[in-house]
């Protein structure tokens, strides 16, 4: 079999540089008209719904996800569905985005006389300024393109990558507009990755196990069991309710490596005094950071009376994805 890496190494720098290349031409798309369809989105009562056939529909798609995760409620509608049924899912003020690099599908031609007729807003999205799309739209968004990525010129590739970068600059635009920050995010991302780090705070893990706790004057015998049994790899050391410090697995290990003999031995005379303590409003994700900055496994959790309510593992963390 020949080698074909110069021709795949070609094939895939020439689709990036074609692609790449129509994105810049999207900065001439970012003019007035741009400026109108994004205001009149952010003061719009009603929805946005986003349609299209084809790979432009896949696009419509993604970008209607986009923008219901950065604060702006929208709709995919199919456009072939929508002429057979769907159209009834647009309300009176809802905002209507089609994409289209033509601008004159048999679809497109026959979907937007109708949504005309429910007097909604129309806003194209099409690569030809003089199509059909184009003509009958209240706003229309160029995104120009020298050329298909595919060699043959056929295939959506340099187009739908056009639709998906403007999608996107609409989407952070109404973002900014909106305000709409991290705590926002998180409330519409919390079963993700993204939505724990933002959400989870050590709270939620105080009550994953049994709560480990000796007094300065307990044994280092009875101190062992209270750390194997609970099974945290460390446990609090209290006076008349105050956390006074900490026993690790760490210092269990340092301490027989210097005694032979440690009958004698009390929790106070090998605990870390004032040991590092997180409230339990602390994110985990900043409970992880204080773990990796000072290399330890385990953290206090404290109410805002600073009670002991638990003990949180490194361990914990990672098996709920949470990640810095």
């Amino acid at each position: 079999m020949s080698d074909n890496s110069s021709i795949i190494k070609k094939t895939a720098q020439n689709t990036l540089e074609l692609e790449s290349k129509a994105i810049k031409l999207l900065n001439n798309s970012i003019d007035s008209t741009f400026i109108d369809v994004v205001n009149l989105i952010n003061s719009s009562d009603g929805r946005v719904v986003i349609t299209g056939i084809g790979k432009s529909g896949l696009i419509a798609m993604k970008i209607a996800a986009t923008l219901n995760s950065t604060g702006t409620s929208a709709i995919f509608m199919h456009a072939a569905d929508a002429i057979h049924g769907d159209l009834g899912v647009i309300k009176k003020d809802d905002v209507i985005i089609c994409l289209s690099k033509s601008g004159d599908s048999k679809e497109i031609k026959e979907l937007i006389p109708s949504i005309k007729f429910k007097k909604n807003t129309i806003i194209a999205i099409t690569s030809n300024k003089s199509s059909f799309l184009s003509k009958k739209s209240d706003f229309t968004i160029v995104t120009p393109i020298e050329k298909e990525a595919c060699p043959n010129n056929l295939a959506p590739t340099t187009s739908t990558t056009s639709q998906l970068a403007i999608g996107d600059a609409l989407a952070m635009s109404l973002l900014v507009l909106k305000n709409f920050n991290t705590e926002d995010f998180a409330m519409v991302h919390p079963g993700g990755s993204l939505g724990k780090r933002l959400t989870k705070k050590t709270r939620d893990f105080a009550n994953l196990h049994q709560k480990p706790y000796v007094n300065k004057s307990t044994k280092i015998t009875d101190v062992i069991i209270e750390i194997t049994q609970k099974r945290l790899g460390a446990t609090a050391v209290i006076e008349n309710n105050n956390i006074i410090g900490i026993i690790t697995d760490g210092d269990i290990r340092r301490m027989l490596e210097k005694n032979k003999k440690f009958d004698h031995l009390i929790a106070n005379n090998i605990m870390t005094s004032e040991p590092i303590i997180v409230s339990s409003d602390t994110l985990a994700v900043e409970a992880l950071r204080i773990m990796e900055e000072n290399k330890i496994s385990q953290l206090i959790i404290v109410d805002e009376n600073r009670k002991y309510l638990g003990i949180i593992h490194i361990l914990d963390l990672i098996k709920e994805g949470i990640t810095i």
